[in-house]
């Protein structure tokens, strides 16, 4: 398959002929934000940040109270047998997901006490070297005690496709004990067939949400599992990248690739599965997730998934149910990650909007897996291949499939792809290399290059090649480990020099047949891989910016994505029946990539600040994130991102903010940034109600909330970067920063632009002691309308030697 994401184009199978999901809010405060007022019900609200006791009386009789009205409006409104009711949502928003007709929907709406009623509608999977690359073993983990502390007492919710929990990588047993979690209160299922929990200590949470999927008739429990068992591989992937055990061994065919590890090991998990095999999932599934997922009481939210396609009835992207919950999950104090998406490295692709939201774009690391094949007449073609060489010093013949084929009926089965042993002639294929043809057919994951091996082992090949004869933009080739030797030859021009060689060496007969296979090659070593300094680069695949605040694409004045992080060629634990990459089929590790595989990182190297900083708020992990992030590669250039040039070759080009955000995450330096930009749920509201377009209403609907909150300009929102998307002359955004060292520090402030646009800062220093806040004002104006983007940064320069930058993006306009 391609990607970590994948796109699930699944038309909705309708129980009925008319009813679909339908996702309805309610006026009325949720608990997180309920302050009293309902007669007999005491206030649940916390300060923003704060856990609430999810456990108290008063919590859970205004919760049976919400719940009560939910079911009270439809019973008044509709007869018993004519819809149902999935969920009843409490926490986070009021409101619940019920499948009805679009008549029935339409009466909601106008019913009084209801806020907004929304389809429900289709989400997509966006589909360990990284310690050490990250400095985690070295800078990070012996700061909290060692790998064998680094996330204690932290909980990761996971909104995924569940986990396989018998992966040594979940492992409890032959551990460090675990302390008792009083904060985490979150149920654990039980496998319906075994009888025994999904949990163990490392585990302490696994539930599973399908009830829209049910009610759209995609749901089929064989496949898809009715439990949190994952049956799909990127749920268990994604796990093990933030939370998986240290020093797994990683061993596949017989052959060591290293040892896994998540980027906080001592972190426990908690699965929320909303996301299944074939179809994905539905916004109502995964709303129900995150709302008991902080109601559980998870510290961090790893969320790779995004929307396939906007909501029909929502016009903003920051403001719909699944948007409007995650801003209710960080006002409780949790952290949320959420991939970009995949659909770089074309502009305005981001499937993560929203200031709340920590939005991961995906990197490539400095790891990289290389192989080469030697023809005959002394060339060496480069390509790509997990695997062992031919014996050395030793040519093999090489035969194409085509003409080592039974008979010619067997044409209709695409032979070329390698898929069916059965229609070869063994006697003409052992002890040779056959040559292969990677075919459209690799691209969708109706072949794939698992079964390529099977059939070159089952026909005792020496080995095989995969030709690339034509590639269309956007095709990826990621290297598959194989027990025998085998290369994928990438480009298109090398597999031509190969072709060509094989055809003059080959004689044939007057009807086409070969007489005799003269043409001999051999395999080199791909197990070995080779370390790149330009690392990291922005991976092709990786959704790029600029925000849009509309699904008219208007650019928004805010950046996105937030920060990069390692997400190409990702090894970590795989479910044995796992479906996402049908090269893993069976397998207990994958090497996968996306945007999917970026976001846990993110999700794990947050747990670890949250574990040295548990009062931070979501905002100030996010700041110590991106402030300390780097714009330089292990080479000491500037990053460079993946692009296609004017001939679809895939090149690097120098990166933007809109490729990486704030630049590439940098752990060490996030446990002790001196600054930070802090925000909360004030200055989110601030944020929704200066950003022209969105209606005070709308707003009100999705939030319970009046728009009392103005911030002149929504650049002026406290994050720790700044977009202007229409500079007209000259226009000053203001920034506001906490000292969180332990010492008194004078930071000098300093800014640069490209040329078209002027940049000043104010003051030109500053002293701030411990725990105080100050603010400082940045002055951009017009020198001249280029048309593009123009790009900067601002940095704090500490005495103590904290450094603080923040990414500028600005688009100057005439008057």
């Amino acid at each position: 398959m391609d990607i970590g994401l994948r796109i699930f184009v699944v038309s909705v199978l309708l129980v009925t002929v008319t009813a679909e999901v339908y996702i309805v809010t309610m006026e009325g405060d949720p608990i997180i934000s309920y302050k009293g007022g309902e007669n007999g019900f005491e206030a649940t609200a916390v300060e923003s940040d704060e856990k609430i006791d999810t456990s108290s009386e008063l919590v859970t009789s205004y919760a049976r109270h919400l719940e009560r009205k939910h079911d009270m409006i439809l019973g008044m409104l509709f007869e018993e047998e004519s819809y149902k009711k999935l969920y009843s949502y409490k926490h986070l928003i009021n409101g619940f997901a019920a499948h009805v007709s679009p008549e029935q929907a339409e009466t909601l709406r106008r019913a009084p006490g209801v806020r907004s009623v929304d389809k429900d509608w289709k989400v997509r999977r966006l589909t360990t070297h990284t310690p050490e690359f990250l400095g985690l073993p070295t800078d990070v983990w012996p700061t909290g005690g060692g790998f064998d502390r680094a996330g204690e007492d932290i909980v990761i919710g996971f909104v995924d496709s569940g986990i396989y929990p018998h992966h040594p990588s979940f492992a409890s047993h032959h551990r460090l004990p675990y302390g008792p979690l009083p904060h985490y209160k979150g149920k654990c299922e039980e496998d319906p067939h075994t009888k025994k929990s999904f949990c163990n200590r490392k585990i302490v949470g696994a539930q599973h949400f399908a009830e829209a999927a049910k009610a759209a008739g995609a749901f089929n429990p064989d496949i898809d599992y009715a439990s949190p068992m994952d049956g799909d591989g990127h749920g268990s992937h994604t796990a093990a990248i933030a939370a998986g055990n240290n020093g797994i061994q990683l061993r596949m065919h017989g052959y060591e690739f290293g040892k896994a590890s998540g980027m906080a090991p001592r972190a426990r998990i908690a699965v929320y599965k909303a996301l299944y095999r074939l179809f994905g999932g539905f916004v109502a599934d995964v709303v129900a997730a995150i709302d008991q997922a902080v109601h559980d009481g998870v510290d961090i939210l790893s969320l790779s998934v995004g929307p396939n396609s906007p909501p029909t009835t929502t016009k903003t992207t920051f403001l719909n149910p699944f948007d409007a919950t995650l801003l209710g999950a960080v006002k409780a104090g949790v952290f949320v990650a959420q991939a970009a998406g995949n659909g770089g490295p074309f502009p305005k692709t981001l499937v993560s909007y929203s200031p709340w939201i920590t939005t991961v774009a995906a990197a490539i690391d400095d790891r990289r897996y290389k192989n080469h094949l030697t023809l005959g007449n002394g060339k060496m073609l480069a390509g790509m291949g997990l695997s062992p060489p031919t014996r050395p010093h030793r040519l093999y013949t090489l035969v194409s499939a085509n003409d080592v084929l039974l008979d010619s009926s067997v044409s209709k089965y695409n032979p070329s792809d390698c898929q069916r042993p059965e229609v070869f002639n063994k006697k003409l294929v052992e002890g040779n290399i056959l040559l292969c043809g990677y075919s459209f057919n690799f691209v969708v994951g109706t072949a794939s290059i698992k079964k390529v091996v099977a059939t070159a082992k089952h026909l005792g090949a020496a080995g095989f090649v995969l030709v690339v004869e034509n590639v269309s933009p956007g095709t990826k080739f990621d290297p598959v480990p194989s027990a025998i030797p085998g290369i994928l030859i990438t480009d298109v021009s090398k597999s031509m020099d190969l072709i060509d060689y094989y055809n003059a060496s080959t004689s044939r007969d007057w009807t086409g047949r070969v007489k005799s296979f003269k043409a001999e090659g051999s395999i080199g070593d791909g197990l070995a891989p080779v370390l790149h300094k330009s690392a990291p680069q922005v991976a092709l695949f990786s959704a790029r910016g600029p925000n849009t605040k509309d699904f008219s694409f208007q650019d928004a004045d805010l950046l996105k994505p937030d920060i990069l992080a390692p997400g190409y060629l990702i090894w970590a634990a795989w479910c044995p029946n796992g479906t996402d990459e049908p090269n893993y089929l069976g397998e207990g590790f994958a090497l996968i990539s996306g945007t999917s595989m970026a976001a846990p990182h993110i999700a794990g190297i947050a747990a670890l600040v949250k574990q040295k900083h548990p009062q931070w708020s979501p905002a100030a992990i996010k700041s110590a994130l991106m402030t300390t992030s780097t714009v330089i590669d292990r080479a000491g250039r500037l990053l460079q991102a993946q692009q296609y040039s004017d001939t679809e070759a895939v090149t690097l080009v120098k990166a933007t903010p809109f490729d990486y955000g704030s630049g590439h995450v940098n752990p060490s330096a996030a446990l002790d940034p001196g600054l930070i930009f802090d925000a909360g749920y004030e200055d989110y509201l601030g944020f929704l109600c200066t950003t022209p377009g969105i209606s005070a209403h709308e707003i009100r609907n999705y939030t319970n909330t009046p728009c009392n909150y103005d911030m002149k300009h929504p650049s002026n929102f406290n994050a720790p970067s700044i977009a202007v998307s229409h500079l007209v002359g000259t226009q000053t955004v203001t920034r506001r920063v906490t000292n969180v060292a332990e010492v008194e520090e004078t930071y000098t402030i300093t800014a640069r632009m490209q040329p078209s646009i002027a940049i000043e800062v104010n003051p030109p220093a500053m002293t701030l002691r411990p725990g105080a806040s100050r603010t400082f004002s940045v002055t951009m104006t017009v020198r001249s309308v280029s048309g593009v983007y123009s790009f900067g940064e601002v940095k704090l320069k500490g005495s103590r030697g904290h450094k603080v930058r923040i990414p500028v993006v600005a688009l100057g306009h005439r008057r």
